[in-house]
């Protein structure tokens, strides 16, 4: 019998390494704010306000005047759909500035004084 369990992919590799003080990061968190003068709740899994509140802190905005700015600017925001554009931009976010670029495009705005250069902490932890 092994004493490690053998990973096949990146999957199992995420689900071996997740603790169960990670299950709060699943759990949908709904948050009230009022943009452009109406109220609006926003559900979203903890681990999704971890990027937003990282993509505000980037802007120098507050999440409400993140999620304003997300609403005017986002085709499918202005679909009735904010839940699931914040979901996207916080990935893009994630994927292509956050955590490093691959592409050519990508590479020069990395550099630039503008990119972004949050790190996001596991939550209890220090980044």
């Amino acid at each position: 019998m092994a004493i490690y369990k053998e990973t096949r992919d990146f999957l199992d590799h995420m689900f071996s390494s997740c603790t169960t003080a990670q299950i709060n990061e699943f759990i949908p968190e709904k948050r009230g704010f009022r943009l452009h003068g109406h109220s609006t709740t926003v559900a979203l899994e903890r681990a999704f306000w971890n990027v937003l509140e990282a993509m505000a802190q980037d802007c120098g905005l507050t999440v409400p005047k993140l999620i304003e700015r997300v609403l005017d600017g986002c085709l499918v925001a202005n679909d009735k759909n904010l839940s699931s554009c914040l979901r996207v931009i916080g990935l893009k976010y994630l994927n292509i500035y956050a955590l490093g670029t691959t592409g050519e495009d990508n590479a020069s705005f990395a550099q630039s004084e503008n990119s972004p250069r949050t790190t996001i902490a596991e939550p209890g932890t220090v980044p």
